[in-house]
């Protein structure tokens, strides 16, 4: 690690090993498909397409556009703008790596998300 990656580090209160992918593993498989504690269902699977859908979601939560409990509002056009623009980096960085079907999908996700994003700002 670099003197840079090192002062980044420690201003975010992260430990050198914190900072090392290697030693870190994600939830093992037994982990997969339990219920979550806020919920009685399983979690999906996490793939590109069920991440992309997640961050959409969140980008139209962000709009106001999808319905929560109790009329509850989240309008935040800042935070809507940039998972927008984060699904457009997603698209760039991924240009050639992507199935047609999670092609489409990004491509029809990000249309439609600043077609509602502009006739909002209006």
């Amino acid at each position: 690690m670099n003197s840079k990656e090192s002062e980044t580090t420690s201003q975010a209160g992260l430990s050198s090993e914190d900072n090392e992918c290697s030693e870190h593993t994600p939830h093992s498989d037994s982990d997969k498909n339990t219920a979550s504690a806020s919920n009685n269902f399983p979690l999906p699977d996490i793939d590109f397409s069920t991440f992309i859908l997640s961050l959409s979601t969140s980008a139209m939560m962000h709009l106001d556009e999808t319905p929560l409990p109790q009329g509850t509002v989240l309008r935040d056009l800042e935070m809507a703008k940039q998972t927008i623009d984060i699904l457009g980096i997603l698209k760039d960085k991924t240009k050639g790596n992507l199935t047609p079907d999670e092609k489409r999908l990004l491509d029809e996700l990000l249309c439609d998300l600043r077609l509602r994003y502009v006739s909002i700002i209006k």
